[in-house]
């Protein structure tokens, strides 16, 4: 008989993290674990905003890693190429790439994480990431006044590696709230992240919004409430990303998604209306922020249902995980919040010590087989 496909879309945390976990206790005489994913590497987001600052290569080096390693004793496969439909049916269905190969499936998983603006929207050709990473950081280096269009945790740690790197450059945070962050997190918090970054010279301008849509060189710029920002010379779109789902829609209808465009799932990560499709990771609609830590629980999660699923037995309930953050500022600074207890806050050292530093690289390289 032949071997049926468990196909994942998407080769970011929950991909990897599903298919590593798969890979050790599906039955590989009966079933084909596929991982299709459009670079044939992965890309450590955490640590690309130093990467465009630094051009360190031995940072690129630890941070682009392929997925030849991932399966464990070689119990499955990864095809490059980028998803650009499905069908379903009763029994199971197909993708179908943009190359127009079709791959059949039994089970599919939907972990194809999110579209960014800026820095961490890499194209999907390995020329294309190379001239992203050259460009960015020959933009950031000649700029003598960089606004950053976003203050979220992209735009705090992008502000923080440009004062490392270039301390006397004029870097300004435009945040469309009263405070940086979001309401996720206690006001103390985002109070304290505005701290780290003014004691460095960043300005905030908070509350107010910019209408430009893409990173590109400026002579001023003007919010969209009317403050001059006469001296800039570079804008960087460092604004959250968007749900990669608008090709489920097209699949599965617009009820398969939430109106902010993710995918409704059950707490076993099924979609609602599909028990042999599942979807995790930044594509998901649950109430919880979207963190690379969070997509690994979820992907090594999803890998065992996907297991008791086939096994005909009790899949588990994912209950959610604790709200918790750790930001860095550079390389020897930053802040953490854990909403536990209290809600516990911890500075520069803790951040220092658990990301600033390595930028969780030695846990990246952990989850690909390095």
């Amino acid at each position: 008989m032949a071997k049926r496909n468990i196909v994942i879309v998407g080769g970011g945390s929950a991909g990897v993290n599903t298919a590593r976990a798969l890979s050790k206790t599906l039955d590989s005489t009966k079933y084909e674990l596929i991982l299709i994913n459009p670079l044939p590497y992965r890309i450590w987001l955490v640590a690309t905003l130093r990467l465009a600052v630094t051009q360190d290569e031995a940072l690129k080096n630890d941070i682009f890693l392929p997925y030849d390693k991932v399966f464990i004793n070689g119990h499955g496969k990864f095809v490059q190429g980028k998803v650009v439909s499905f069908e379903q049916s009763k029994e199971g269905g197909s993708v179908t790439l943009e190359s127009g190969e079709k791959i059949d499936y039994h089970i599919l998983l939907l972990s194809q994480g999110s579209n960014w603006n800026g820095p961490p929207d890499f194209p999907h050709t390995d020329t294309g990431v190379q001239e992203h990473i050259s460009s960015l950081h020959s933009k950031l280096a000649n700029a003598r006044h960089i606004v950053l269009a976003g203050g979220g945790a992209v735009g705090i740690e992008l502000a923080g590696e440009i004062k490392d790197q270039w301390p006397d450059k004029k870097v300004t945070i435009v945040h469309g709230d009263k405070l940086l962050l979001n309401s996720a997190y206690p006001d103390k918090v985002r109070k304290a992240a505005a701290a780290s970054l003014t004691v460095r010279g960043v300005e905030l301008v908070l509350d107010h919004f910019i209408n430009e849509a893409e990173t590109k060189e400026v002579q001023g710029i003007t919010t969209a409430s009317g403050k001059e920002l006469q001296t800039a010379d570079l804008v960087v779109q460092t604004r959250g990303p968007r749900p990669n789902t608008a090709f489920v829609s097209d699949a599965l209808g617009e009820s398969a998604l939430s109106t902010l465009g993710l995918i409704k799932i059950r707490p076993t990560f099924q979609l609602a209306d599909h028990d042999n499709i599942f979807a995790a990771g930044d594509v998901i609609d649950w109430k919880e922020q979207k963190q690379a830590a969070k997509s690994s629980g979820h992907g090594k999660l999803v890998a065992g249902n996907i297991q008791a699923f086939l096994d005909k037995t009790p899949l588990k309930s994912y209950k959610g995980a604790f709200e918790m953050i750790v930001i860095t500022n550079g390389k020897n600074s930053g802040l953490a919040y854990f909403d536990v207890l209290w809600g516990i806050t911890l500075g520069g050292w803790f951040a220092r010590l658990v990301k600033s530093r390595s930028l969780l690289v030695p846990i990246f390289k952990g989850e690909q087989g390095y």
